[in-house]
């Protein structure tokens, strides 16, 4: 089993950062792929950046050249670092974690972007 632990969204305005962190209770290693979603208000969950144990990643174009994911394995941490947000970015944002044929979610942090 994986458990995943969100933390570091909050509020900001509108051209504003924020670093989310999505820490696992296993090595990151282990895991094949880590992924952050978001779920606005009355819309689906969307797949917003996702990134393999290897490093590599890849990004959802509403948020390309504006969020980078990264790796600390020594942590078993993902960030997502958030810059230039939009209030469209606000959301619920959730870390899941591929491993064992089997995908574990995070209980989510909120993100509000300001205009």
């Amino acid at each position: 089993q994986v458990q995943l632990v969100e933390s570091g969204g909050g509020f900001v305005q509108a051209g504003g950062s924020l670093r989310l962190s999505c820490t696992a209770s296993r090595s990151t290693f282990s895991i094949n792929v880590v992924g952050w979603h978001r779920q606005a208000p009355g819309k689906q969950r969307e797949l917003v950046a996702i990134i393999s144990s290897g490093g590599s990643a890849n990004y959802a174009g509403s948020v390309k050249g504006r969020f980078t994911l990264s790796i600390d394995n020594a942590k078993n941490t993902v960030y997502l670092q958030m810059d230039s947000l939009k209030p469209e970015d606000t959301a619920v944002y959730y870390c899941s974690a591929r491993a064992d044929s089997r995908n574990y979610w995070g209980q989510g942090t909120q993100v509000t972007v300001s205009s």
